[in-house]
């Protein structure tokens, strides 16, 4: 098998080194659309990739920061003599006050089941097989089940 060969490990002619004024072209990528080709100097291209990088480093250091604010307004929120300023802050930086809290509840359901009359039913066995709770609307988590009291009327 031949391995393949990249064009950083073929000898360059002196006529093929580094050329910061060599026009390519390359594909210009748009989100879902089609991709277009455009040309340009490596040395503009150069520059677009550094300002990238550094558009990329700002915008993570930006909401690194927006996360600390995050945390300080929760945290001061409750005790806060100032919540409006607190809610306008949130607002302009797009942050979501909310907070986690852990939950219990206990629900009663009933209905009815077709059963084998020759066989034994371990009727909290099978509801516990056929019933399930689930989140719908993303805000809720769903973390254990269990079923209790169960017994035929």
């Amino acid at each position: 098998m031949e391995e393949a060969t990249s064009m950083h490990d073929l000898p360059l002619s002196d006529s093929e080194k580094y050329n910061p004024d060599m026009l390519v072209t390359y594909k210009v990528l748009s989100g879902y659309t089609d991709p277009t080709y455009a040309t340009d100097k490596v040395r503009n291209i150069e520059w677009d990739l550094h300002n990238s990088r550094t558009n990329s480093k700002a915008v993570a250091n930006m909401n690194n920061k927006i996360s600390t604010v995050q945390s300080i307004i929760i945290n001061a929120y409750p005790d806060s003599d100032d919540q409006e300023t607190l809610r306008d802050i949130a607002e302009a930086l797009d942050i979501e006050l909310t907070r986690e809290i852990q939950w219990t509840a206990s629900i009663e359901v009933s209905g009815t089941m077709t059963v084998n009359i020759l066989e034994d039913v371990d009727i909290e066995s099978e509801l516990y097989d056929a019933l399930y709770a689930d989140s719908h609307n993303g805000n809720l988590e769903v973390i254990d089940q269990e079923v209790c009291n169960a017994r035929e009327c």
